[in-house]
């Protein structure tokens, strides 16, 4: 097909390709889950730490795939990975007390506090502590899912800096 800015890519018509995206995710939304039940989920565990996660960019069988959602668990007196990434997420604090160091900065919280993670260009550089030597610390951890738009790195880099120690005693 030709037109005035000449022929499209293999002349695709790019308008009925976006109408079978949107029928293909009609499809997927119809046979997905509307109900994640904690208990049908692993306990993940990874650089970052141990983590189950309800909603990732990779998981077709969910509903929708606006947010990216986690609960993290740090058992007493450990700490989470240490990561360098964006920023955006937003992370409600289910039980236990401890403290988040963001960019050099230690900020501390308890059970139903809000930690931020502020977004900015260059990135930010965090990490949690849980400073029970008894109790479990949760976290619930919500984040725009921004991979589809601006990648996994989200424009400013996503590395593990550090592991959590549970994940480094898995893997020597």
């Amino acid at each position: 097909m030709n037109t005035a800015l000449g022929k499209t890519a293999k002349d695709k018509n790019w308008y009925d390709e976006l109408i079978k995206l949107r029928d293909k995710e009609r499809k997927r939304i119809a046979k997905s889950k509307m109900l994640i039940k904690s208990k049908e989920l692993p306990l993940e565990l990874n650089p970052q730490g141990l983590m189950k996660w309800y909603l990732h960019p990779a998981n077709d069988t969910t509903a929708h795939k606006l947010v990216m959602f986690n609960v993290q668990e740090i058992p007493p007196k450990s700490r989470s990975g240490k990561q360098k990434y964006q920023g955006g997420m937003v992370i409600y604090i289910i039980q236990g007390r401890g403290y988040t160091v963001i960019d050099g900065t230690k900020y501390p919280w308890k059970a139903e506090d809000v930690v931020q993670l502020p977004i900015k260009p260059e990135g930010i550089v965090f990490q949690h502590f849980n400073s029970s030597t008894k109790e479990t610390a949760k976290l619930i951890c919500c984040e725009p899912n921004l991979v589809g738009a601006v990648g996994v790195d989200r424009g400013s880099g996503f590395e593990q800096l550090e592991a959590a120690p549970e994940y480094e005693k898995n893997v020597k």
